[in-house]
């Protein structure tokens, strides 16, 4: 997470959120580890066009390998730095990282929760991001891969777009009208 915070009286801004798995990097089945960071194709020309035009960029993802005992928060965090450094020397600069590890079936009972405000569909993080960086949710929208990201995009009152490949700098592109 970005230790940024703007003060009160700034402007609100525009927020794209980005699923990870799947939006980002290829989802290769709960990556967590440098070898299984790849890169969608257009991944880091996309997050560059959106930071291009004003945008500030935060990724919102489930992490239920932790909860199912896959791996630990550590191994989350590790893996997010690494995908915003490949970004960063790219020129695309990531804003914020929200990861959500709970689980209604936890295998460890500290991430169990039945429907944790913060797992997508629940849109939790998104609002809890836009309080952290004084976000405009009305001028903002979501990219994912999977309906729970649309519906978490519906929930925090924002648009919502289904991304299905192959590559992110042509759909953002298509988004923009540019």
């Amino acid at each position: 997470m970005s230790d940024v915070v703007p003060p009160v009286s700034a402007p609100l801004v525009p927020a794209v959120f980005l699923d990870r798995d799947g939006v980002l990097n290829v989802d290769t089945g709960y990556p967590h580890r440098e070898e299984d960071l790849v890169l969608m194709p257009g991944a880091a020309e996309a997050v560059r066009l959106l930071n291009r035009h004003g945008f500030f960029t935060v990724i919102v993802t489930n992490q239920s390998g932790v909860a199912r005992g896959m791996f630990g928060m550590e191994e989350v965090d590790a893996f997010n730095a690494l995908l915003i450094r490949r970004l960063t020397v790219q020129g695309a600069v990531i804003g914020a990282v929200y990861s959500c590890p709970y689980h209604e079936s936890a295998m460890d009972e500290q991430w169990r929760h039945p429907d944790h405000p913060d797992r997508k569909p629940n849109p939790g993080m998104i609002l809890r991001a836009a309080a952290d960086h004084r976000l405009d949710l009305a001028r903002s929208f979501m990219i994912g891969d999977k309906e729970s990201d649309m519906e978490a995009a519906r929930r925090a009152g924002m648009q919502g777009f289904l991304f299905q490949g192959p590559d992110l700098n042509v759909f953002v592109a298509d988004l923009l009208g540019v």
